[in-house]
């Protein structure tokens, strides 16, 4: 059977309580403080089971502008609203507020009361018939059907009714929406139950026994109870006001504001992307950077407003913003929200989420604009291609463009499947399922080839880039396995040559100049002279350990022509060859060598040869066993 959500609205004192009263017989006052002011202040609640067999679940909301915050609170998640306006008065400012609150949360459907009509003639009736008329021309309610009823003496309740049921049946239903979501309207503890939470249902559904999390703090509990409209189900879905028995938590810790979800279905965060509306009743224009009251599902939070093309707003336009608030919420895209001024308190805007996990906007920029206007007007393919390109070089997954873009899971795996199949995304970590978009992919590979067409211009004598070395002068943050995906890319399609850790372009050559191939011969035959006693580099001439010698010395090591033993510790190749063979041979006759017993072979102080025993130890010639060397095992065979 469909479930509706009706919610009043309405100036206060024009009866909206009474009216409940009389169609549902439940008082929805049930505070004291209440009761002693006949007034509403808090949300208050009931059902009515209609001809039909449809059940309204009813959302009474307070009419006094000291809680309108209250009110915006209950307009979340309703499908009708029912626009109350006592025949004494008529159109008051509360009236108007509501209705412009509604509207800003685009509720559609609804119908007008006029209550009180046993207070006033027929002459006077008539007036505000007229008065409300006007009021609602071009508004949602501007064709909307209108009852004239009085809660004392029952007057027009049934033909209230009748309409209600009509209103009801041509409802269209609502969506379910891909995961289960509830804002907190109320919390509070049953003796023998523990902490019970309500609120709408706006997304999913919710079974006994689910695991869920309370956004924005993270708390993860269990579903102990359900019970809607006071009677205890094992499920609920959108659409119901609906009162959760939560497992092993306690009620201080959950607050009004608050949304029960799906385990790790959202992500909260401290700005929001919005396409605002400024409310044509505000003669003030909303200035950039402006303090604001950010009303959104059932919580209220101060923030700062970012106007993304322009210093300020008039009454009547839209425009792209970023809200920076002081403590987080959990958004999900398309959703709606309400704007407060700070003081005076009172109702100037609203509009749809667009981005519900932005980074930081500047003003006046360009691609900022044109992000936000694919996420605001484009199809759903559009808005997961766009998400994706947000995500830059860390990638998306799944999950992360279902929270994006309020897209249900399968439609976003067909249009995942879609962007792969045309090569405007590609998927980079099989393990953690990102995706990237192909443009910022190609930006990635020409930034690693511009890093190494710099380095081998500015050292040209070195063969290449440090991997770690590369990766840090991109200027962007990317992950290593995407890095690494692209250098092989590089390397299969011979752009560059991996050596190890050295990295550079395929058609780079060292190329000498002749005063440096003589610096080059300098080094070799001092190296070659020195035998197994060569002098450390750094106590060579200057002329020859300045940068430009070191970078030589590097290319002799990266040709073989010399080897580098320890830090500033270098030998000429043909000299490690000779001792090499050498030692070899005395370890084939003998089986092991001591430290001093390679002195001697060597003829040299331990200044080198405790050296030369541990590089044979690091190229895996020698093993050491005890204070004795011995040729590793594969180098016998």
């Amino acid at each position: 059977m469909k479930q509706i959500i009706l919610g009043t609205a309405g100036h206060i004192d024009h009866g909206k309580t009474a009216l409940v009263k009389a169609l549902t017989n439940i008082d929805t006052d049930r505070l004291k403080e209440e009761k002693e002011r006949g007034i509403t202040i808090e949300l208050g609640f009931a059902h009515l089971k209609l001809p039909s067999g449809i059940t309204l679940g009813i959302v009474d909301v307070p009419g006094h502008e000291k809680f309108v915050k209250h009110m915006v609170s209950g307009a979340t998640g309703i499908d009708l609203v029912m626009l109350v306006v006592a025949a004494d008065e008529g159109v008051m400012p509360q009236t108007r507020e509501h209705m412009e609150i509604c509207s800003l949360l685009n509720i559609k459907y609804g119908l007008v009361v006029i209550t009180k009509i046993d207070l006033v003639d027929k002459e006077w009736l008539s007036l505000v018939r007229s008065d409300v008329s006007s009021f609602l021309s071009n508004t949602f309610l501007e064709d909307a059907p209108t009852v004239e009823v009085s809660s004392y003496n029952g007057e027009g309740i049934n033909t209230l009714l009748k309409v209600l049921d009509d209103l009801a049946k041509d409802a269209p239903s609502r969506e379910s929406g891909s995961f289960f979501r509830l804002p907190i309207d109320r919390i509070f503890s049953m003796k023998g139950f523990g902490t019970v939470i309500t609120g709408t249902t706006i997304s999913g559904q919710i079974r006994i026994g689910d695991d869920v999390t309370i956004y924005p703090k993270g708390i993860k509990s269990k579903v102990r109870g359900i019970q809607v409209h006071n009677k205890e189900v094992t499920i609920a879905g959108a659409g119901l006001r609906t009162a959760i028995n939560l497992q092993g938590l306690e009620k201080e810790v959950i607050n009004r504001g608050d949304v029960v979800a799906e385990n790790d279905s959202l992500r909260p965060s401290y700005m929001v992307d919005t396409l605002l509306e400024y409310l044509e009743s505000v003669n003030k224009k909303l200035q950039n950077r402006a303090k604001i009251r950010f009303h959104y599902g059932t919580s209220e939070v101060i923030g700062t407003i970012i106007l993304l093309d322009r210093e300020s707003l008039s009454k009547g336009e839209k425009c792209f913003a970023q809200f920076r608030l002081q403590k987080p919420l959990a958004f999900v895209a398309r959703d709606r929200f309400v704007i407060r001024s700070y003081s005076p308190v009172m109702t100037i805007g609203g509009g749809s989420i667009i981005n519900p996990l932005p980074s930081k906007k500047k003003q006046y920029s360009e691609e900022a604009l044109k992000e936000l206007s694919v996420l605001s007007q484009g199809s759903n393919r559009e808005i997961i291609e766009q998400h994706i390109k947000n995500s830059r070089l860390i990638g998306s997954d799944i999950k992360q463009l279902c929270i994006l873009s309020n897209v249900a899971k399968a439609d976003v795996e067909r249009i995942v499947k879609e962007l792969l199949s045309d090569k405007r995304i590609f998927k980079f970590d099989v393990d953690k399922g990102l995706f990237i978009h192909i443009e910022y992919y190609n930006s990635a590979r020409k930034r690693i080839e511009a890093a190494l067409e710099d380095y081998h211009e500015r050292f040209p004598l070195r063969q290449g880039m440090m991997k770690e070395e590369l990766k840090s002068r991109l200027s962007v943050v990317i992950r290593e396995r995407l890095f690494n995906q692209i250098l092989n890319h590089l390397a299969k399609e011979d752009v560059i040559v991996k050596e190890k850790d050295i990295i550079r372009l395929k058609n780079y050559r060292v190329e000498l100049f002749e005063d440096q191939q003589r610096v080059l011969s300098r080094i070799e035959e001092i190296y070659k002279n020195g035998g197994l006693e060569p002098p450390y580099f750094k106590d060579l001439d200057k002329d020859l350990t300045n940068k430009s010698g070191r970078d030589l010395l590097e290319v002799m090591v990266k040709k073989h022509t010399l080897v580098k033993v320890k830090e500033d510790l270098y030998f000429h190749h043909n000299v490690i060859k000779e001792l090499e063979e050498r030692l070899i041979k005395f370890l084939q006759e003998k089986g092991e060598i001591t430290t001093s017993e390679l002195k001697e072979l060597t003829g040299v102080s331990r200044k080198y040869t405790i050296p030369l025993i541990e590089y044979f130890d690091k190229i895996q010639l020698t093993v050491r066993v005890g204070d004795k060397r011995v040729l590793r095992k594969r180098r016998e065979n």
